[in-house]
């Protein structure tokens, strides 16, 4: 993979030492407005027609959640489990082997999610609904289950990425340096966003909406090809993602809409929000957004146009895209095909400087 290393001058808003780690968040916050020297985006009429989808609440059985896959269900014997990638509290994550059910010489590598024995009948089903949520979509930036074992430990399957969860890839990297060759250059993080947007931009086209866009839910590889994932056990590999406000249900609070957090409304446009937060994510490889908020304070913060203060490595253009993406009125955002246009223009300007 070609390491790149950019030129000081590609913004003001750069450090004088070009671009070492990321500054850590301080307690001082913005105002949602255009960062000094940007060039403002301004935005379409908006979505002419904003589709928005109320969360489902209503109990489902495991019956049913089962009932969902029996098309793309396979027989255990078919799979081989390695090496446990991820785990938490009631799931794993493992890199394993699917035999090919024609041939069974011929094997490929998969993810494979499956719930651990103690595991209670409501968390095997969430883990069932959240994991069809993209199933039967195509995009080269969306990574939908390919198969699922609906036998009395479930299992679901994944294409398998190498790199896996991007989340934790990013808080491994280190930005460009003279003798790291390993590290990831800015121009890098901005290929990936353009990817997410992609997929997203896919997502709002056939009116399916995420809800719990992030870095945690993309799984990369060592091309950097980015693909997006379904949430199924994000609440529970990273729990410091979601808090509970009082609802009896953990949502990932700092990656949220002001419609989507007082609400519960969610749109493309509550999307493109959590975008520019995953975003923001990129440029910090991994940090948590609103670190030092209290979860329960986050309306009254986003409803007072406080959004996250600009990084000083993040080039202007590139905080004036994420700004865009934090309007309070849904209509104001940017729509995901306008923000893979921004981000492209972006990384052939920062490739102009290399």
């Amino acid at each position: 993979m070609e390491r790149i290393e950019l030129d000081d001058s590609i913004s003001a808003s750069s450090s004088s030492q070009g671009l070492s780690q990321p500054s850590t968040q301080t307690t001082q916050y913005l105002r949602a407005n255009t960062p000094n020297n940007a060039t403002p985006i301004t935005s379409s009429s908006g979505y002419p027609t904003l589709r928005i989808e109320k969360n489902n609440l209503r109990s489902v059985t495991l019956l049913e959640a089962k009932a969902k896959v029996k098309d793309i269900a396979i027989s255990r014997e078919r799979i081989t489990l390695k090496d446990v990638l991820q785990e938490s509290t009631f799931g794993r994550i493992f890199r394993g082997i699917l035999v090919d059910e024609k041939d069974p010489n011929k094997e490929k590598h998969t993810f494979i999610k499956t719930v651990k024995d103690h595991a209670s009948e409501i968390q095997v089903t969430r883990m069932l609904t959240e994991s069809y949520k993209l199933r039967g979509l195509q995009h080269r930036n969306l990574l939908p289950i390919t198969h699922m074992c609906t036998g009395e430990k479930p299992m679901v399957m994944l294409p398998y990425m190498n790199w896996g969860n991007l989340k934790l890839f990013l808080q491994q990297c280190k930005l460009v340096e003279a003798n790291n060759p390993q590290a990831i250059s800015q121009q890098d993080l901005v290929h990936m966003a353009i990817q997410i947007a992609c997929g997203m931009s896919y997502l709002a086209r056939r009116e399916v909406i995420h809800k719990d866009l992030a870095a945690r839910n993309c799984v990369t590889d060592d091309t950097l090809q980015v693909k997006i994932t379904d949430n199924a056990f994000s609440r529970d590999l990273f729990p410091m993602d979601y808090h509970c406000l009082g609802d009896n249900e953990n949502r990932p609070v700092r990656w949220m809409a002001l419609q989507s957090l007082v609400n519960n409304e969610f749109s493309s446009a509550s999307d493109v929000w959590a975008f520019g937060v995953t975003l923001w994510e990129l440029m910090t490889l991994g940090q948590m957004p609103y670190v030092d908020i209290d979860p329960f304070e986050m309306a009254t913060y986003l409803k007072d146009d406080y959004r996250i203060a600009q990084l000083i490595n993040c080039p202007d253009e590139l905080f004036a895209v994420m700004a865009c993406c934090w309007a309070l009125d849904p209509e104001e955002r940017l729509k995901f095909q306008q923000l893979v246009q921004c981000l492209t223009e972006l990384h052939t300007a920062l490739g102009a400087y290399i």
